[in-house]
């Protein structure tokens, strides 16, 4: 998997990596070559006396030099350039995705998890890039170079330094194989305490009023133990790196020494040879140090590796057409067509067999308890996700064929939470209408009755919102999200339950004023209390995911059993209904009276 992810991300920059490449191999031609030539200084120069012979070998070892770290300079700059980049483009990628992924997958993933793949395993993988790309190339070049060096200046011992490279590879293939289970155990119990603390600090509120402090630091401490306990495994394979390889560094040196000892006596290696092969030795371990080093970080860059391309991979639950198609019809026109819609592996449906129908100018609410599918047809509406059975048209075409940005503007919706972004109040409702100006602004607000917080706000237009609108009260949010989709003025607006945080008073103002706003448009109103749905032109009542009755108010009080049981529930009565009933009944009453005498 990262392997794959490599390559998709590093394609854009392959230029820069065949530089990288040359540069590297610059470095470690040079690197390779100042031992040879330091024996060549001491066997053809210091033995033999020769002062000329010195000068000219020690210039050309100060030319290679200064070309050795100018390359190496530059290559770690590359490399730095081509790591950053590359994680700018992954973390966008995945961002991205993350946009385009419905409800469904978001639930489905977690919102702590989406926060740290997108930003802690994206920079998992960046380090391991930018470490990777200065390494992985010059560090087998350099022990391979080493090695073919040091066996043509003298096989037998040269062997040795082969012997070591093996034990190395070995002790450290053992270490690489056991990291690997740990850093996944890491990234998963990691997982864990970011939920856990995402939820603590969300609802930090709902701890203090139940006095559960204690038990969620309890709970957080045993979560951090169990990450502290897979860190310090990590870190005592890491740890236990460094002396493994002194050990045989110096090991293979004493070795190399007592070899060379013999060998120089019984003239058959010259004093320079044993110098370069000392030289080789300490490179190879270099190179070795610096490889394993990038490949103790390969297991944890591999989880997370796999847990962005799990991103990636995910299909959005409701994909963007490959020829999208314009409107058919009125914009304002709305239709479900024997719509269903069931979650995978769901038993049941949410929505069944459902069929609507809004024209232009019309106001139907939907009406129905907790569970009955309404908030489910507002995501069906506005496209966070598809049907499974049926379709869902806007203005004459099936949503899976319209161009979602022609949906974004003729669709308009008010969600049940609401939600602000960080920044001004101007800039919060310009996300309906970027060019809107201040006078649209305040219009916008004077008809979700917003204006006159608005105005006492330090700098109007111009005071902050915290993230999620959380420096303002609930109704408040609520009253500036149906302002900044009024202030857009598509052709279908979506109330999802939006003047439940509202008093009476000023619901009732606010809903006269929408309507008055909102008139010639196709309107529809979910909503779960009969005060906010009465005046609409039709209701529709669901239960269980069905359409049960239709018809206006009065007319469902008549006729619908579950309409009167809500209506009851709510303590809701028809002032005209209630004379008509009590008239009749006393007719009855007087009737009866007249047979009994």
């Amino acid at each position: 998997m990262l392997v794959r992810l490599a390559k998709d991300r590093l394609r854009g920059w392959l230029p820069a990596v065949g530089v990288l490449v040359v540069l590297q191999a610059v470095q470690i031609a040079g690197t390779l070559a100042l031992p040879t030539l330091g024996a060549a200084v001491i066997d053809d120069g210091v033995l033999r006396r020769d002062g000329d012979r010195i000068a000219t070998l020690g210039a050309v070892m100060v030319a290679v030099a200064v070309v050795q770290v100018v390359a190496a300079l530059v290559a770690a700059g590359l490399a730095a350039h081509v790591s950053t980049g590359m994680g700018r483009d992954l973390r966008a990628a995945v961002f991205s995705r993350v946009l385009d992924l419905s409800g469904r997958e978001v639930a489905r993933f977690g919102t702590a998890s989406l926060v740290a793949r997108t930003v802690n395993d994206v920079t998992q993988v960046q380090n391991l890039a930018r470490s990777g790309l200065g390494v992985l190339v010059s560090a087998p070049l350099m022990c391979l170079g080493s090695v073919v060096l040091a066996l043509s200046l003298d096989v037998p011992m040269a062997a040795l330094l082969v012997a070591m490279v093996l034990v190395v590879a070995v002790g450290f293939g053992l270490l690489l194989a056991r990291m690997a289970a740990v850093y996944g155990r890491m990234q998963v119990a990691l997982d864990r305490l970011g939920v856990l603390l995402r939820e603590a600090i969300s609802g930090v509120r709902v701890l203090r009023s139940f006095v559960s402090d204690d038990r969620e630091i309890a709970r957080f401490a045993d979560r951090n133990d169990d990450f502290l306990d897979l860190s310090r495994r990590a870190g005592r394979l890491i740890a236990s790196m460094l002396p493994l390889v002194l050990l045989i560094l110096n090991l293979a040196t004493v070795a190399l020494l007592w070899v060379g000892a013999h060998r120089i006596a019984a003239g058959a290696t010259p004093v320079g040879t044993l110098s370069a092969l000392l030289s080789y030795l300490a490179l190879i371990l270099m190179s070795v140090v610096m490889l394993a080093f990038v490949l103790l970080a390969v297991p944890r860059a591999r989880v997370c590796a796999g847990r962005i391309q799990e991103i990636l991979d995910c299909e959005p639950g409701a994909r963007p057409p490959a020829a999208p198609v314009g409107l058919r019809t009125r914009p304002g026109r709305v239709e479900l067509r024997g719509v269903e819609f069931r979650y995978p592996g769901a038993e049941r449906a949410v929505l069944h067999d459902l069929d609507l129908l809004l024209e232009p100018g019309e106001r139907v609410a939907v009406l129905g308890g907790t569970g009955s599918g309404k908030s489910t047809l507002v995501d069906l509406l506005v496209r966070a996700s598809d049907p499974t059975a049926g379709e869902v048209l806007v203005g004459g075409t099936d949503l899976r064929d319209l161009d979602p940005a022609l949906l974004a503007a003729t669709v308009g919706v008010v969600p049940q939470r609401p939600f602000l972004f960080s920044g001004t109040v101007a800039e919060a409702l310009r996300f309906g209408h970027p060019d809107a100006d201040d006078a649209e602004l305040w219009e916008a607000l004077r008809v979700a009755r917003a204006d006159e917080f608005v105005a006492q706000m330090p700098g109007g237009l111009d005071a902050p919102l915290a993230q999620g609108g959380r420096n303002v009260s609930g109704g408040q949010r609520q009253r500036l999200c149906l302002a900044r989709t009024l202030l857009r003025r598509p052709a279908v607006y979506l109330f999802d339950d939006c003047f439940s945080a509202l008093d009476q008073v000023t619901e009732r103002e606010v809903r006269a004023a929408v309507a008055e706003r909102t008139a010639g448009a196709t309107v529809l109103l979910v909503a779960q209390r009969i005060a906010a749905a009465r005046d609409a032109d039709r209701i529709v009542v669901l239960d269980a995911g069905r359409v049960v009755a239709t018809g206006t108010h009065r007319t469902l009080l008549a006729t619908s059993g579950t309409y009167r049981e809500i209506a009851r529930s709510q303590a809701v009565e028809d002032p005209v209904e209630d004379t008509v009933e009590h008239a009749v009944e006393d007719a009855a009453e007087d009737a009866m009276e007249e047979v009994g005498r």
